[in-house]
């Protein structure tokens, strides 16, 4: 069974910053279309198109590729939207250049988004039996984001428990 794609966090507002008000409502047709997946995946391209640098399109892009096991799309949509954090925060797009003073990783919006979004990336490469890879962007998650605000710490312990299996 499929989950919902969830966008809101629990106050209300965005996670990853404002969405405008016609993209929004293609997100939440999104969410009331999830069990017709073809219709769920047209209105969150839809969306990309109306908003190609809304940094919450790409997070339910890859959630609902994710969700549904397509893990290639899933990775490919969170290394563009990677990519689009990069350009709009002003640091690297390349996660192994990045330092904890590229930026200030505890601000909402474009460098929250690209911790979580690096996180949901080590989670695909672990899904994908790229162990390696994925111990290396956790480690990575740890040197610039030590106090562990987006949560990599129970993936860390799980790639570290199928790197030692």
């Amino acid at each position: 069974m499929n989950r919902p794609i969830e966008l809101r966090i629990p106050d209300g507002r965005m996670a990853f910053g404002d969405v405008p008000e016609h993209i929004d409502e293609r997100l939440q047709a999104a969410v009331k279309a999830r069990h017709d997946p073809a219709a769920c995946e047209a209105l969150l391209w839809e969306a990309h198109r109306l908003g190609p640098r809304v940094l919450p399109v790409f997070y339910a892009l890859y959630k609902f590729y994710f969700n549904r096991k397509r893990l290639a799309d899933a990775e490919r949509v969170a290394l563009i939207g990677l990519d689009a954090a990069a350009r709009e925060g002003g640091f690297s797009g390349d996660w192994r250049s990045l330092t904890a003073d590229s930026t200030d990783w505890t601000k909402e919006g474009a460098p929250r988004f690209f911790l979580f979004t690096l996180k949901a990336l080590a989670f695909i490469s672990l899904r994908r039996d790229r162990v390696d890879e994925a111990l290396a962007i956790l480690d990575k998650l740890s040197e610039i984001d030590p106090l562990d605000h987006v949560g990599y710490g129970v993936i860390a312990a799980l790639a570290r428990g199928v790197g030692e299996g």
